[in-house]
């Protein structure tokens, strides 16, 4: 993650791209679906986890402003925290000198890890039924 973000991306084989313009929509759409399964997975956890309170600070806003955008045709989807007012979100995902990291994000992230492959997986199977 790149210093001062406070978001990750959810790719859906991007750099398969060029392959990916010559399957049949229905697949495109089945993959997209996945990626989206996935997203709403993490940022959903995200939701759960973050802590609500760290060194004085209510952090209940971030609750309520993580979100997804989506790209690519619906197949890379980006999950974090993309307004300004909430800066914040990477102090508390990262730390600083004086307040403890308490990551939600990434873990959210690593713990959908090993469903991505699976809900893909899934979702193509049903399109080719």
């Amino acid at each position: 993650m790149a210093r001062g973000r406070s978001h990750v991306t959810i790719t859906g084989l991007a750099r398969l791209r060029q392959r990916l313009e010559d399957l049949p929509d229905e697949l495109k759409q089945a993959l997209a679906k996945g990626v989206k399964e996935s997203a709403e997975a993490v940022r959903d956890d995200v939701k759960r986890n973050v802590p609500v309170d760290t060194s004085g600070r209510d952090n209940r806003h971030l609750k309520d402003t993580v979100d997804i955008r989506y790209r690519d045709d619906d197949l890379v989807a980006d999950v974090g925290w993309f307004d300004q007012q909430d800066f914040y979100a990477v102090f508390v995902e990262r730390g600083t000198r004086r307040q403890a990291a308490q990551p939600t994000l990434h873990p959210a992230l690593e713990r959908e890890r090993g469903q991505y492959r699976a809900r893909l997986t899934e979702e193509v199977r049903r399109a080719l039924r």
